[in-house]
């Protein structure tokens, strides 16, 4: 029996659309960017199946990048949580981040595109 060809979502169409643009496989790498603020629902497990899906599709590292914009309500208890919940369905990260890392990279950034006048602020 022949095998049936399986269409390309929206995100895998983009990403072939770059390979073929000259972007490099080999610089291919994804993100699941959850906040740790709560325990992780149905939606998150879509995200993490999908986000996984296409680095191992794409033989490329896949980020844990918790985005912790909002110290108030994230704790430890939820970062664990949501890494026992990846690590659950079978996934595992290349390297784990998280936002605040990179604050003062984005506030240089951000300063610098108010003084080239690409940004304002109000």
């Amino acid at each position: 029996m022949a095998e049936e060809k399986r269409s390309l979502n929206f995100i895998e169409q983009l990403i072939e659309e770059d390979l073929k643009n000259d972007y490099k496989k080999e610089d291919l790498q994804f993100r699941f960017p959850p906040e740790p603020n709560g325990y992780l629902h149905i939606g998150h497990a879509s995200s993490i199946c999908l986000n996984f899906g296409l680095g191992e599709k794409y033989n490329a590292p896949v980020n844990l990048r918790f985005d912790d914009t909002n110290p108030i309500k994230e704790e430890q208890e939820y970062v664990d949580a949501i890494k026992s919940d990846v690590l659950w369905l079978g996934f595992k990260w290349a390297k784990e981040c998280y936002a605040s890392d990179y604050f003062q990279q984005l506030y240089d950034w951000a300063v610098m595109m108010i003084k080239n006048g690409d940004a304002y602020v109000d």
